[in-house]
């Protein structure tokens, strides 16, 4: 059964207004053909309309629908004899961050991204994909790695933040997302991130400084929640919209302010309607970023990168 959002209620009522004319049809023969196509045509509008003026709140509640397609689902589809590498060789192997080997189009690369999880075993197994220090320090490794043998690295960004447990704390978060950041900056392959919901914070960036940054068409990518924006100016959570349209955490905001370079189109509705479509239209959206930023050479890759996050909000 779809999961509809607090704001999709007038669609839900519709749906559920389709699924009891087919009940009934169901106990006898009774024709709902002609029913059941104009409620869907008026739902399919009402869809349409809904999803052509989403506020930013509204928008970040898309980002974090529970069906939407995460790390595993686009690995699986977009990925050929994937196999994931574990382990930062010096505490733990991390579950929220997974990266690995496989082939992606005929080409072969490194992909490396947080796991939310789609249950709820998976989600605490994944730590709802807030990466620990263990984490970014294995995504470290795996991109060193990729730098050594001449791989393209390619990342898929999933996360509310990295995660802020005390233990996390002592194990130095904020040095390994500096030093994954770092990583991100000094490789000398192409790196094409990926927004695919929720970018949060430096857990985000520390796997998105790359050449090329995508962005799905209802995801959002900010320094911290909407929630606790608000939680720090109004010393409440109930101003999470109004935190939300003031910080721009929209892909057309951040497009217009030069922090992402391409916004990925979503199916109607959002990724988790047509899950399928939607890793195709990225997947489309890696290839030509791959194609255009092979044809540079491993240094022309390094000074790029670092000149383009460098130049970030600095006035022209």
């Amino acid at each position: 059964m779809a999961s509809f959002l607090d704001f999709e209620k007038p669609i839900a009522e519709l749906q559920g207004r389709i699924d009891e004319l087919r009940d009934t049809a169901a106990e006898g023969e009774v024709d709902i053909d002609a029913e059941v196509a104009r409620i869907q045509a008026k739902s399919d509008k009402l869809l349409r309309e809904t999803y052509s003026r989403l506020t930013p709140w509204q928008k970040t509640q898309v980002a974090r629908h529970p069906e939407r397609p995460h790390f595993k689902h686009y690995v699986a589809a977009l990925i050929e004899d994937f196999m994931a590498l574990g382990g930062d060789r010096a505490f733990a192997d991390d579950a929220a961050i997974i990266g690995g080997l496989g082939r992606f189009r005929g080409r072969r690369v490194m992909v490396i991204g947080h796991e939310k999880g789609d249950d709820t075993a998976s989600r605490l197994r994944h730590n709802f994909g807030m990466g620990k220090p263990e984490g970014y320090r294995k995504a470290i490794r795996l991109m060193q790695l990729a730098d050594r043998f001449g791989l393209p690295v390619v990342t898929l960004v999933d996360t509310s933040g990295a995660f802020p447990g005390v233990q996390a704390e002592e194990r130095g978060q904020a040095e390994a997302i500096a030093r994954a950041t770092e990583a991100c900056l000094n490789l000398r392959v192409p790196l094409v991130a990926s927004i695919l919901g929720e970018g949060g914070s430096g857990g985000a960036v520390a796997l998105a400084a790359g050449n090329t940054v995508l962005m799905m068409e209802h995801a959002v990518y900010s320094v911290i929640s909407p929630e606790g924006c608000a939680s720090i100016l109004w010393r409440t959570a109930d101003k999470a919209a109004d935190a939300a349209e003031a910080m721009k955490v929209t892909a057309q905001d951040l497009m217009g302010l030069g922090v992402i370079d391409r916004v990925v189109h979503e199916p109607l509705g959002g990724a988790h309607r047509d899950p399928a479509a939607a890793i195709q239209s990225l997947g489309d959206a890696i290839e030509a970023s791959l194609a255009e930023l092979e044809t540079q050479p491993p240094d022309a890759l390094r000074k790029g990168r670092r000149a383009k996050f460098l130049a970030m909000g600095r006035a022209a």
